[in-house]
């Protein structure tokens, strides 16, 4: 069954209930979740969690043991669609997998080829790729004489190659210096705004994730642990937990502090209200009903606020306290 939250639209990746053994080691037990057209689709979760396991499934490297998946409307159970889903899509392995002994055109061109790509397709599809990761003027070097970094972006460039529909991308930054990981990153935000591409993205890099990704995939121990844009996985851990809310007001700090102070009164959500100049601090357990209540109150008190912030959670808060849940379940 399709995952809570689908949409109508078809998906154009599908994970439905998929499980992989190796022998005796559970590598994924159930995972599911679908993925829309022109989105960034992020894999969160620590080494092992099954992350790669379930990219390498969708990509038919594997064959599930158990559930289902679909790619472009393709069922990836069925032996016959292997092939034609492998020739739609880019990927992006963890490790770069090199040709030593060739330099960077003679690869792309290697690798375009077998994609069917016309000569000149490939040639301008290289040139482009090259120049865009910076690598351009190292483009007639062996591979072998390649940084970690500059290998990194060949496997990136490598998976572009045949503007492919669909792109997974396995620790797409990993070894790059932080100019580096910023290019790739801007390259894959300008693919998803001008050609609508659809990503999967595995990374365990938290920022990464938060930037790029329109949803995320918490993954631990072979099975999905929690699934949603970063807002709502932080309202998720939010609920029933302190915030600490700063309201900016104009003038009267003092006064619209009592009246701050009066509501808590009323609302025992509300606690430990402070006035420090023109800002009044309080904590709340429910800071989305009771935020605007509040300034309502202040307002029909005749205060004039200038601005009302409260402490996010941060995607990192949010990760670890997720995974320390599912472990704790198992």
């Amino acid at each position: 069954m399709p995952p809570n939250g689908s949409s109508n639209q078809a998906p154009v990746i599908a994970a439905y209930n998929l499980a992989k053994t190796f022998g005796n080691t559970v590598a994924l037990r159930d995972v599911s979740f679908e993925v829309r057209a022109g989105e960034i689709f992020g894999l969160l979760g620590p080494n092992g969690a099954g992350k790669t396991t379930t990219v390498r499934l969708l990509a038919c490297l594997y064959e599930p043991t158990g559930g289902s998946g679909r790619v472009l409307g393709l069922d990836i159970t069925d032996a016959g669609n292997a092939e034609r889903i492998r020739e739609r899509i880019g990927l992006l392995t963890e490790s770069p997998g090199l040709y030593d002994r060739l330099n960077a055109l003679e690869y792309l061109d290697f690798f375009g080829d077998l994609y069917g790509m016309a000569a000149a397709d490939r040639r301008a599809s290289a040139e482009r790729l090259l120049k865009m990761l910076g690598i351009w003027e190292r483009r007639t070097d062996r591979l072998a004489r390649y940084s970690k970094g500059m290998k990194q972006k060949i496997a990136v460039a490598r998976t572009l190659i045949h503007d492919p529909q669909v792109i997974f991308l396995d620790e797409p930054t990993s070894g790059l210096d932080p100019e580096s990981a910023k290019v790739v990153r801007d390259y894959v935000l300008e693919l998803k705004a001008d050609k609508q591409r659809t990503f999967v993205l595995c990374t365990h890099n938290l920022a990464e994730a938060e930037r790029l990704c329109d949803r995320i995939a918490l993954i631990n121990q072979g099975r999905v642990v929690a699934l949603g844009t970063a807002d709502e996985l932080r309202a998720r851990l939010a609920g029933g937990k302190e915030r600490l809310c700063k309201l900016h007001v104009r003038e009267r700090a003092a006064e619209m502090a009592e009246v701050v102070r009066r509501f808590a009164a009323v609302h025992p959500e509300v606690t430990g209200v402070e006035q420090a100049g023109d800002v009044i601090t309080y904590s709340t357990t429910d800071a989305q009903k009771l935020n605007p209540l509040i300034i309502q109150t202040v307002v029909a008190a005749g205060g004039q606020i200038v601005a009302l912030n409260q402490d996010e959670q941060s995607l990192e808060n949010v990760y670890l306290e997720l995974m320390h849940d599912s472990r704790e379940a198992d």
